[in-house]
């Protein structure tokens, strides 16, 4: 297990992440270090990189963090309960973009390793990650593309790999409450060692390492795309749905608020323009009713 290649990589990761997209939108990223000194709930250090009220972005952030604690949380030891209340360490990168056109999709990525560090047995190591997307006008050639990316990225690790993954993300993007996807999905894993730490250190950044190539075409072809207060209304009321999944349901917010984590840094992947309706739905035959009818469904993309 060595977690400074881990550290390195997800610095690594962020910083051509951020440095891609500052030059889409070209307004710089803010950068925003912050560390949390020994006895605390916490300890450790982050990068924030932030932009808002950019050309092509409202609102996206990209943080890095390394934090360490004396007892697990619950979010974090669900599926390992035995690790519960031992002390760990947990890093990863996490980004959120919230664009401005409603024909570019906002798209999440997030990449991370836990450590668990119990004092009466073996250290564990799980892995976890995965990228979605959530279009307010879907484009089924943007869709395939980000699905056959995910899948392409996946396939050196097993041809189960990309079909597991999908499926899991399907499944946990998902909005039990209101009975509907968060998105068109991508891939999501999450507690996984099975391969070992170094193969399964490689495929988290197979994951990592392809996201550019999963969002920024779908970018350049959208962005200027014509739009009017219409297509604006209607992806503030989208962006609702993303603001109920990450804070009732999202693992990654619970795990960082339960553990006293950062909350600016936590809480920087809520769009910046949000509305709610009350029993609100789109009128037949429109382009926001074919959302809901052509897309927030489970569809093979790859094979389409």
């Amino acid at each position: 297990m060595d977690i400074p290649a881990v550290r390195s990589y997800l610095l690594g990761l962020q910083e051509r992440i951020v440095s891609t997209f500052q030059a889409e939108d070209g307004k710089p990223f803010l950068a925003d270090g912050w560390t949390r000194e020994p006895g605390g709930r916490l300890e450790g250090d982050g990068l924030s990189r932030l932009v808002e009220e950019g050309r092509l972005f409202e609102r996206a952030g990209c943080n890095f963090s390394h934090v360490k604690g004396r007892s697990l949380p619950s979010s974090a030891s669900a599926h390992r309960p035995e690790m519960a209340g031992a002390p760990f360490e947990a890093l990863g990168v996490s980004l959120v973009f919230h664009p401005r056109n409603p024909h570019v999709p906002t798209v999440h990525l997030n990449v991370r390793m836990f450590a668990a560090l119990p004092a009466d047995r073996e250290p564990v190591f799980w892995f976890g990650g995965g990228m979605d997307l959530t279009p307010y006008y879907g484009v089924e050639d943007d869709a395939r593309h980000f699905h056959r990316t995910c899948r392409d990225a996946l396939s050196a690790f097993g041809d189960d790999k990309y079909p597991r993954f999908k499926q899991w993300c399907d499944e946990y993007f998902f909005l039990k409450h209101r009975g509907e996807p968060r998105g068109i999905g991508g891939v999501f894993f999450d507690d996984f060692a099975e391969l070992g730490f170094e193969r399964s250190f490689a495929m988290t950044r197979a994951v990592g390492d392809a996201f550019v190539d999963a969002y920024l075409p779908i970018v350049r072809a959208r962005r200027e795309a014509p739009y009017g207060e219409r297509e604006r209304d209607f992806q503030a009321y989208r962006r609702g749905r993303y603001v109920e999944f990450n804070l009732v349901f999202d693992r990654g917010t619970l795990f960082g608020l339960q553990s006293g984590g950062r909350t600016e840094s936590i809480l920087m992947s809520m769009p910046p323009g949000v509305k709610w309706r009350y029993d609100w739905h789109p009128a037949p035959g429109t382009p926001e009713a074919r959302l809901y009818t052509d897309f927030l469904r489970p569809r093979d993309w790859c094979s389409e």
